[in-house]
């Protein structure tokens, strides 16, 4: 979801809750702008996340920090038939989601398949989900509240999960809209970093790899008075014969300086 798309629907929001009157969950003089920008301070610390699982930790832990109605919160992923649920903030969001798969229906399914918000006021109540809704009752959750979210270009979606009906009034449903779009945004700068490292980590171990290979190859031209191809050469065979990685051979020689087998008369 889109910056401009998030705002949009904040919009809205507000509208809605002018004609529905005060909020109650947030109190009679509350402020849904100054309420929303607090939210919006608070989600800056998902953009110094260094790994996606460090941004996943830090939108659950905002979510229930700073959605008054939320008692529990999870991502929920598709990929392909498998869902998996791979960061929550207690394990009955692990069980619960997990019914909603087993089920085949409820609001966080529905949230992907219509790609926005699903609020489920009561899953007591609600006739849309006849499975999953008293499944979820029995587990003691009332009120769930599902908003789409971008991970990695797979169907996710954040699950708020309250044990109690009717638990998010609009300010919080406009927080949940917001966390998810800015988690989205961190999702992909955490990805970003996450790639620049790895392609570091294997620039820094191509370079000792090269740098290991070459001091065996100059211990050999040294030893033997050969060229770099010929000690390459031995160096190649060696790791062939010995079913070896090129760099373990190397390795071996320049700790020990022994000369390593070939499998084949003296080169030289």
């Amino acid at each position: 979801m889109s910056v401009g798309a998030i705002g949009d629907r904040l919009e809205q929001a507000m509208n809605d809750r002018d004609m529905a009157g005060p909020d109650p969950l947030s109190g009679p003089d509350a402020d849904p702008a100054l309420e929303l920008t607090a939210t919006v301070a608070q989600t800056v610390t998902l953009f110094a996340a260094d790994t996606v699982q460090d941004a996943l930790d830090q939108v659950v832990e905002l979510a229930v920090s700073t959605i008054e109605g939320c008692d529990f919160a999870g991502i929920f992923v598709v990929r392909g038939q498998a869902v998996t649920t791979p960061v929550c903030s207690d394990p009955i969001v692990i069980e619960v989601d997990a019914l909603q798969n087993e089920a085949g229906e409820g609001p966080c399914l529905d949230a992907l398949a219509g790609a926005s918000i699903v609020y489920a006021e009561d899953l007591g109540e609600d006739s849309r989900w006849p499975i999953f809704g008293p499944r979820a009752v029995s587990r003691g959750m009332r009120s769930l509240l599902a908003v789409p979210l971008d991970f990695k270009g797979a169907p996710a979606a954040l699950n708020l999960y309250a044990r109690y009906p009717r638990a998010f009034g609009v300010i919080d449903r406009g927080r949940g809209l917001l966390l998810a779009a800015l988690a989205g945004l961190a999702f992909t700068t955490a990805s970003t970093h996450e790639e620049e490292e790895r392609k570091a980590t294997q620039l820094h171990a191509a370079l000792a790899t090269r740098e290991m290979i070459g001091q065996a190859q100059g211990i050999l031209m040294e030893r033997e008075r050969i060229s770099p191809d010929q000690a390459f050469d031995i160096l190649r065979r060696a790791s062939q014969h010995l079913n070896l990685k090129l760099r373990v051979v190397a390795q071996s020689l320049v700790d020990t300086g022994e000369r390593p087998e070939t499998g084949q008369p003296d080169e030289g």
